[in-house]
């Protein structure tokens, strides 16, 4: 087995997907007021993200009593075709993988996020319960616009 993988869902929102990549990218502080994320910080001032923002994002993708980091820079941003790449640069996710990039593609009625990683170890698991909780946050951000 390889130590490298990608992971690739879609998952359709009918409120649009360009209104999810809208809180995205233009307006990622309030994706905590929104979804199961617990803390978001960014490294400027401002709403929107840009390219070589860094962020960082507090949640807890298994129930566990501890909250995980993620910290994330912004490699690319594609505003035509609604997607941006996250290369994450710091946090949990790096104690079992060596490196791990997420791309955001949202186009009509449907989100697809990937999932591009390198394990350290042919024993390091898939990172299926991360990717889970990315698809769940789409869910409740779709929620949330749909209300």
């Amino acid at each position: 087995m390889g130590l490298k993988g990608k992971l690739i869902g879609s998952i359709e929102v009918k409120c649009g997907g360009h209104l999810i990549h809208d809180i995205l990218h233009v307006n990622p502080r309030n994706v905590p007021n929104i979804t199961k994320i617990n803390h978001f910080e960014m490294d400027h001032e401002g709403e929107s993200i840009k390219i070589g923002s860094i962020v960082s994002w507090t949640y807890n993708d298994d129930g566990s009593e501890k909250d995980k980091i993620v910290k994330e820079v912004i490699e690319a941003i594609d505003p035509e075709e609604k997607s941006i790449t996250w290369k994450v640069i710091g946090g949990d996710l790096l104690e079992l993988y060596d490196s791990l990039t997420i791309i955001t593609v949202c186009e009509h009625e449907w989100t697809t996020c990937s999932f591009i990683y390198e394990k350290k170890t042919e024993d390091t698991p898939e990172p299926l319960v991360p990717f889970g909780f990315l698809l769940n946050l789409i869910k409740e951000m779709e929620g949330h616009l749909l209300k």
